[in-house]
């Protein structure tokens, strides 16, 4: 009985890292909050307070004098300035091969990002879109912004 149980929870923790981050287990969290900075989920506006994770679909907004610092489960660092709504919409990443996705979404204001292991792996998988560009992540850091 005692070596089901073992052999079970040992396919099961393969199975665990062997498959990409899903939505539900978020695509990252906040490190840095300065100001007013509110994460959208859902059709809900919630306080964006340090901790709190980032799913797949979220949208943060900051501030006049505001940021936002969030760290993907990848590595990859992202910096929204003042008066910014950055979109996290698709985020995949599987942390044994590094492979997966990364479509960040800039509608206004400015965003620094530092690439992690998705970028390093897979240049190709890592995309900033905004209103009129879609930009591919070939360096390790680099800025953008969207004006109205």
């Amino acid at each position: 009985m005692r070596m089901g149980f073992l052999a079970g929870a040992l396919v099961m923790a393969v199975q665990l890292t062997a498959f990409p981050a899903t939505a539900a287990e978020g695509a990252g969290q906040i490190k840095v909050v300065n100001g007013a900075v509110s994460l959208e989920r859902e059709g809900r506006t919630l306080p964006a307070a340090i901790g709190t994770r980032v799913l797949q679909s979220d949208t943060l907004r900051t501030g006049a004098g505001a940021s936002v610092g969030v760290t993907l489960l990848d590595n990859t660092l992202l910096s929204a300035g003042p008066n910014s709504v950055l979109v996290i919409e698709h985020f995949a990443f599987n942390s044994t091969t590094h492979q997966g996705r990364l479509d960040a979404g800039l509608r206004r204001g400015t965003l620094s990002m530092v690439s992690g292991k998705l970028a390093k792996q897979s240049p190709d998988a890592v995309r900033v879109i905004t209103p009129t560009a879609v930009l591919g992540a070939r360096g390790t850091e680099f800025h953008v912004q969207v004006t109205e």
